[in-house]
């Protein structure tokens, strides 16, 4: 029975030496790897790609907003809505989008005309009796003169006539004077007078026509048709109730208040914001991924076309700015519509044909980056040279061969040090 217990406690120390020198054994060179069946990756060759994402709305690059139009004149009143396109109607320039309530500028419209016709009448009379006045004050005039230079000449003979018929020349002289100098006082006082009277009544002419085409055109305002090619979209309101819903006939609007916006669905952009940490990354004409959060199984392809130079205070901390980014969409579809929230992918660099690994089949000790490639069933250690990196994705440049097949995760599956 001794003999059986030392041989088993010989066996167990031999067992106990060779564990020893494999852990050496391992701790000296390939870290020691987790048992076979982890996540593996074959190496091959494909573009790399790496990217920045952002978020944004989809916006139309060609579009304009019909709002109710604000009136020429004393015009305080809301505007009732008669006719109204439907929404997500396909319309051309020229077609009728809305009308709103008109009779009370034709009704102003065809009193004001009214009034400027029997103005006018009223000017021709008052320049006709004018016309007739001024003749007869002329004539008179004349006369005055011709009976002043009468007496002017009866005033020669006074050196050869008795004094008392002397006297009764000059007083007669003075006299004529006298009534000639009245007359043409008279005579301005009534040009003054008939003027002012033509004149009231031209003011008040030019203001009835004034009116009258404000309210024709205020009449040609309020029947608002579309200035270019695309699809109606009917704006909402807040009504009774708190709740948001699209304007409709018989409703009442204020001037200037947005009701339909006419949308070119052939040209669509991606108005979205980078914050200052990737803004040095982004350029114009960058290729961009496009995805609709609404629409997964849409996708398009975009380019930036434009960057915001000067960045706003972001409203998490007053110390961060963001900048806005324009993308032009590539392509159309119906579902491709305005206020859609978006997913940009903003293409910052790619290398063609290049060795990608996942980035989690990387693992570094110090500034060498190492992959776990598998080699006889076994993981071994293989360093690499990396090139460009991504959230994702690594290049090898060096150090690996296409069609090797290593771990993912590999730094999970590390249990000796070096692995991070």
């Amino acid at each position: 029975m001794s003999r059986r217990v030392l041989i088993a406690a010989v066996i167990l120390v031999a067992a106990l030496v060779v564990a020893a020198r494999v852990v050496v054994h391992l701790d000296a060179g390939t870290p020691d790897v987790k048992a076979p069946g982890a996540a593996t990756y074959t190496v091959a060759r494909r573009d790399f790609v790496r990217s920045v994402r952002l978020n944004g709305t989809v916006e139309a690059v060609e579009s304009t907003a019909i709002q109710a139009p604000r009136l020429a004149g004393q015009n305080n009143n809301s505007l009732v809505i008669m006719r109204l396109v439907p929404n997500g109607t396909t319309v051309k320039p020229g077609d009728m989008l809305v009308e709103f309530d008109r009779q009370e500028q034709l009704r102003n419209a065809i009193d004001r005309r009214a009034d400027l016709t029997d103005l006018e009448q009223q000017i021709k009379r008052r320049q006709a009796e004018e016309m007739a006045a001024k003749a007869t004050d002329d004539s008179t005039l004349s006369q005055a003169r011709s009976a002043l230079e009468k007496t002017r000449l009866e005033l020669v003979k006074n050196d050869l006539l008795p004094k008392i018929e002397a006297e009764k020349n000059t007083l007669a002289h003075e006299e004529a004077q006298a009534r000639l100098e009245q007359l043409q006082a008279t005579y301005d006082l009534k040009r003054a007078a008939a003027a002012a009277d033509i004149k009231v009544l031209e003011i008040r002419r030019d203001r009835a026509e004034t009116t009258m085409r404000q309210a024709e055109q205020n009449a040609e305002r309020m029947m608002i048709a579309s200035p270019l090619p695309g699809v109606a979209v009917i704006k909402t309101t807040w009504k009774n109730g708190g709740n948001m819903v699209e304007f409709a006939e018989g409703d009442e609007v204020r001037s200037g208040q947005p009701v339909v916006e006419v949308v070119n669905p052939a040209v669509m952009r991606v108005r979205a914001r980078v914050n200052q940490a990737d803004m040095n990354d982004l350029k114009i004409g960058q290729p961009v991924h496009v995805g609709l959060d609404a629409y997964p199984q849409l996708s398009f392809t975009g380019t930036v076309t434009q960057i915001s130079p000067i960045g706003q205070q972001s409203s998490l901390s007053p110390k961060v700015r963001t900048f806005v980014v324009l993308v032009l969409v590539k392509g159309a579809n119906p579902s491709l519509m305005p206020d859609l929230t978006a997913s940009l992918d903003v293409e910052l660099q790619r290398v063609p044909a290049s060795l990608v690994v996942p980035r989690d089949s990387v693992v570094w000790e110090g500034e060498q980056a190492y992959v776990l490639a598998q080699r006889g069933g076994r993981l071994q250690r293989q360093d690499v040279v990396l090139g460009g990196l991504s959230a994702y994705e690594a290049v090898v440049t060096g150090g690996l061969q296409e069609g090797v097949t290593i771990a993912r995760n590999a730094a999970g599956a590390v249990s000796g040090p070096g692995g991070r």
